[in-house]
């Protein structure tokens, strides 16, 4: 996810900020390119805008005001006129401003491989630097139940004692959309084998949350089960590669056929080493959009360089920021020496029973999002980040 500070010259007086709090564009159904914009007002005024819950565009107070403008569909005039009064500049300069800065992004958001630091005119900003108010993702781990293990792993069964109703977790993700973050991905365990995964996506949508799943791939092999997920709002769904799966060739197939974005995780054993290589070239061939890598042991590091370097060659873009739910090939793991860069900052993690960790795999207990106050939440994570 990159992070980038929007250089807007400012030479107006202070002006009284907008009401801070998110705000959502999606795209119209009929429009040729399909994306979406959060907006994050600050009580100061100054922004954060989301494009596709991927690019983070840091923007001060006046760029923050055009953008707000942008994602309510305000008329150009309207705008020129509405900030002309504000700030005491011509209303043709105005809304000059804010038509060139809705084309940029509009291409921005439909043009994935487009530099926002060279076509946007952005000073490239050192990932997480910046302090905010929320995190831009929530992993939410709705249950740890495996598909192939009639009961949870010993580690599972200390950690969390009951899985949350849907209830329950429509309330977190109220909680999570009043706190400003724009981006709910549930993982697991295995997601799917929870039978209100499609209404918690619907819940999602409604708010306006971009949505994520990461699944074994097993269920979406049926287009029908799959099929529902979409049309409550699926935005991306990452799958765990299982080599000898034929189910999870077939959910791959149809996921990409669905034009939905689709990533994929493989996690490298011993016993795939030799095939390694060609299991890359077979993904690129069924056109998955971007991968996921991991290894099984440390000793495979060298392994896991080719395959990245090989991924490269191929035109893959590598994901390195997913949590990975626990399976055969990653038992639980849910502590770690180091936490990824962005723990507890630009992501956190939830277990099944609400519990909120700085990211998958870390030790500490932030609190639980369902009956603690979310600023409390928040400086824990805030201090457990360092920041």
């Amino acid at each position: 996810m990159s992070s980038l500070r929007y250089l807007f010259h400012n030479p107006f007086a202070r002006i009284h900020p907008l009401p801070a709090g998110t705000y959502h564009f999606q795209s119209p159904p009929d429009a040729p390119h399909q994306y979406r914009l959060h907006l994050r007002l600050d009580p100061g005024g100054a922004g954060l805008l989301i494009v596709n819950a991927s690019t983070v565009l840091h923007l001060n107070q006046t760029a923050a005001e055009y953008a707000w403008h942008l994602v309510r569909g305000t008329d150009e005039g309207e705008v020129g006129q509405t900030v002309a009064a504000r700030y005491r500049i011509a209303p043709k300069m105005a809304a000059a401003h804010y038509r060139d800065l809705k084309e940029r992004i509009e291409r921005l958001s439909t043009t994935p491989d487009l530099d926002p630091e060279t076509y946007l005119e952005f000073e490239r900003q050192a990932p997480y630097a910046a302090p905010l108010s929320a995190p831009y993702r929530l992993d939410c781990a709705v249950t740890y139940e495996l598909p192939y293990l009639p009961e949870l792993y010993p580690e599972a069964v200390r950690r969390v004692r009951r899985e949350l109703s849907t209830g329950e977790w429509e309330t977190i993700l109220d909680r999570a959309w009043a706190a400003g973050i724009p981006h709910i991905i549930f993982t697991g365990g295995e997601p799917t084998r929870r039978a209100d995964l499609a209404d918690l996506i619907g819940h999602a949508e409604r708010l306006g949350q971009v949505t994520g799943v990461i699944s074994d791939g097993v269920r979406v092999a049926d287009s029908k089960y799959l099929e529902s997920l979409l049309q409550a709002g699926l935005d991306h769904l990452t799958l765990l590669l299982q080599p000898e799966s034929k189910e999870t060739w077939k959910g791959i197939g149809n996921a990409v056929a669905a034009d939905l974005y689709t990533t994929v995780h493989l996690t490298l054993t011993p016993d795939l080493v030799p095939s390694a290589l060609s299991l890359l070239d077979r993904l690129k061939d069924m056109m998955v959009h971007s991968l996921s890598l991991s290894v099984s042991e440390d000793r495979l590091g060298e392994v896991l360089q080719a395959a990245r370097s090989h991924a490269a060659h191929l035109g893959l873009p590598l994901v390195w920021d997913l949590a990975v739910p626990f399976s055969r090939f990653n038992p639980v793991a849910l502590e770690v020496d180091k936490p990824a860069e962005g723990a507890g900052r630009a992501w956190l993690y939830l277990e099944p029973d609400g519990d909120v960790l700085p990211a998958q795999g870390h030790a500490q207990v932030l609190g639980n999002m369902l009956s603690d106050p979310w600023d409390v939440i928040w400086q824990k994570a805030q201090a457990s980040a360092g920041k």
